[in-house]
């Protein structure tokens, strides 16, 4: 901290006017942009709700986002990136200096090459190569686009995860979620516009950071939403506590809340506050979203889903119900 930005410290008045000359400055630009309807300055735009749908630069041709990350998976070589020329060193040993002063973990040098283990053909009008483990997919190619000129150095699972869904190694970068509800926000009121689920016993190697907020306000980051009817633990009253006596605790802890906010300033105070809100609204959007019970059983048999059970397919399932809410 340095001597004018010390609260202990005078200051000076030539500092003073400088500073609030640049606010003014703000301000009136600020009103400027309002008139000429560059700028929003109702009190619902983003600084009363930083989730609120906000205008993209360009038209948009998706709606929603659904992504899958299956970490773990396949390698890309035995899916949708056909090696031939690998095929032909198969089983032999790489020349030396191919890996020559490079260090890395689990690379011995004396390893041999390992080629495909699948054939690979072409299909649709595109032309992509498709590995034969994916027949079903194959039939589609021409409805999906695969992107082969991603790369990283990382060699584990974690560091390699993180890069892939943040964009860098390094913990404290927003992941891909965070960016697009900071950019975009979300139309959905009563349910996270980012949400997340795992299907199998434990998450990504590369833990919550892979949809973290990082420098971004925390209310951009990911929900993690179990399996079952309650996706999120304590979301229900607990026994002698009703609706109007949580709503009347939530109301004066509002208050208290925007209080030290209007104090402090701190954007996490607000995050606290939606937080509060939106669990609130989640009591009664949740189970209902979760309910899978509420789809035909030709539907259920599409996706293989099962009720009341934790899986990939019933994720799959969960992520469209979602969607059609507005998430």
């Amino acid at each position: 901290m340095n001597h004018i930005n010390h609260p202990a410290h005078p200051i000076a008045r030539r500092w003073f006017l400088e500073q609030c000359g640049v606010g003014l400055g703000a301000i009136a630009v600020n009103q400027l942009l309002q008139e000429s309807g560059y700028a929003a300055g109702s009190k619902n735009d983003a600084a009363q709700d930083p989730l609120a749908p906000h205008q993209p630069h360009h038209p948009p041709k998706a709606k929603n986002i659904i992504f899958l990350f299956m970490g773990g998976g396949p390698s890309h070589l035995e899916l949708f990136d056909n090696k031939p020329v690998l095929g032909k060193f198969d089983g032999q040993l790489p020349p030396e200096d191919l890996l020559k002063g490079y260090r890395a973990a689990f690379i011995d040098p004396k390893s041999k090459f390992l080629g495909p283990k699948f054939k690979f053909a072409r299909h649709g009008e595109c032309g992509a190569e498709v590995s034969e483990i994916l027949p079903h997919l194959a039939e589609v190619v021409d409805d999906i686009a695969i992107v082969k000129s991603m790369k990283t150095d990382a060699f584990n699972h974690a560091p390699a995860q993180i890069q892939a869904l943040t964009g860098s190694q390094l913990f404290g970068k927003p992941s891909l979620g965070a960016w697009t509800i900071y950019g975009l926000g979300s139309e959905s009121k009563n349910l996270p516009g980012f949400v997340v689920f795992s299907s199998g016993n434990k998450g990504p190697s590369g833990g919550s950071s892979c949809w973290g907020s990082g420098f971004l306000p925390t209310v951009h980051q990911g929900v993690m939403f179990r399996g079952g009817q309650e996706p999120v633990l304590y979301l229900q009253n607990p026994p002698g506590v009703s609706a109007q006596l949580q709503r009347d605790s939530l109301d004066t802890l509002k208050t208290l809340n925007q209080k030290h906010l209007d104090q402090v300033g701190d954007p996490e105070i607000s995050t606290r506050i939606n937080s509060f809100e939106m669990a609130y609204r989640m009591q009664s959007s949740a189970p209902d979203v979760m309910d899978l019970g509420q789809e035909t059983k030709e539907t259920l048999e599409l996706y293989g889903a099962e009720p009341g059970k934790t899986s990939f397919a019933n994720n799959c399932l969960l992520a469209r119900r979602l969607v059609e809410r507005g998430v």
